[in-house]
């Protein structure tokens, strides 16, 4: 993949004073948090609790408030407290918009700004964006294809909105089309309905693999660039789109979309009678992956554990620094228990990379982890069976 550009100084941890965009957060029964209401007051807010708190359960309320998705889970019903029919996440942010995401445990959301009814859901996506990283995030490198495609996936979701939508709509696709091709219709009648299916999930499926592979060609020169400074080494760091079907990779972007709506068309025809067979569907977007390559060489396969945890953070700092450039301010940092997953060099690395360009939620067991200069400079509020103690 070639670098579309090399990053100039100013978008590599800039350490500039920042506004506070998320001034208040408030929680009805979401998780272990049954009725938290909390008032942000410094652009960092270290979060303190022992294991099992309810500290990853406030940061994955932002997450959810900022991008319609947990990295956690997918289900609604598990996000809602126990024994409650719904849950409600609010916050206010810097502008005085009123963010609300209502959950029902019988399925079904409702998205409100400012107090009115969004008929897209997505529009909820713009006052805040947010860049997470947690320990799951760890193992992006040595983890499964979908650990990467749904990491991808959050990129360019806080790139452009919309892309949620297609996302929804191309997983229902995928489920109907796996579920026709293990009923016993007759031939003819499965025949025909393929076909239909065959031309929507060619179109969309074609609309999510631009967006992946444009947002991965962004990311790599950005990552690249943190991969030098942080890892001190002059490997070379470079991200390989792997599609799961197969693409002109050589086409040129304008004539992209028609050229793989076409390829993926034809490639479901092809492919038929052993999806068939298997019952699944065996090509398109939901089996893609992302290369991540040192040297040229797979990380997965030749990096250290070190070098594999300093590729993780390049990636995640990349993600910052384009969401950024693209939305035009600084995006929130969610940061959680990830910390205690890194050394101590690497943990000063990242604290000292986001200085103070971003505002920061960060979780973390112990407040020893953080310097005098952090601490001095944060809100720190501890935690305890879901209720803020200070």
């Amino acid at each position: 993949m070639t670098p579309a550009a090399t990053p100039d100084s100013s978008t590599l941890a800039a350490d500039r004073p920042t506004p506070i965009q998320l001034h208040r957060l408030e929680l009805l029964h979401f998780r272990n948090l049954v009725g938290l209401q909390l008032s942000l007051e410094a652009p960092r807010l270290l979060v303190i609790g022992a294991n099992g708190a309810g500290k990853s359960n406030l940061l994955e309320a932002v997450e959810l408030l900022t991008s319609l998705r947990s990295h956690r889970c997918a289900s609604d019903r598990d996000l809602i407290s126990h024994g409650q029919p719904f849950s409600r996440l609010r916050a206010i942010t810097g502008e005085g918009d009123s963010l609300e995401l209502r959950l029902r445990g019988r399925g079904g959301r409702q998205a409100l700004r400012n107090d009115k009814l969004l008929e897209r859901q997505h529009d909820l996506i713009g006052p805040l964006r947010c860049v997470g990283f947690s320990a799951l995030d760890l193992d992006l490198v040595r983890g499964e294809p979908a650990l990467r495609r749904h990491w991808l996936d959050r990129v360019v979701l806080q790139l452009e909105p919309v892309y949620g939508a297609l996302l929804s709509r191309y997983g229902r696709l995928l489920r109907q089309r796996s579920q026709l091709l293990r009923r016993g219709l007759g031939l003819a009648d499965r025949a025909a309905l393929l076909d239909v299916f065959d031309q929507q999930m060619a179109l969309i499926g074609t609309r999510l693999h631009r967006r992946r592979w444009r947002a991965l060609r962004r990311l790599e020169p950005l990552a690249s660039a943190w991969q030098q400074r942080i890892g001190g080494s002059a490997e070379p760091l470079a991200l390989a789109y792997r599609s799961g079907t197969e693409l002109d990779g050589g086409a040129a972007e304008s004539e992209q979309e028609e050229l793989w709506r076409a390829a993926l068309e034809q490639q479901l025809r092809l492919q038929r009678p052993q999806e068939e067979r298997l019952g699944q569907c065996l090509v398109g977007p939901h089996r893609d992956d992302v290369g991540l390559l040192l040297a040229d060489q797979p990380a997965r396969r030749y990096g250290s554990a070190g070098q594999q945890r300093t590729l993780v953070l390049a990636l995640k700092l990349a993600e910052l620094d384009l969401v950024g450039q693209v939305v035009g301010q600084p995006p929130l940092l969610l940061l959680d228990d990830v910390l205690a997953e890194l050394d101590p060099q690497r943990q000063q690395l990242l604290l000292e990379a986001v200085g103070q360009g971003h505002q920061c939620l960060v979780s973390a067991t112990h407040l020893e982890a953080f310097s005098g200069g952090w601490r001095s400079a944060s809100q720190v509020v501890q935690m305890q069976a879901g209720q803020i103690c200070s």
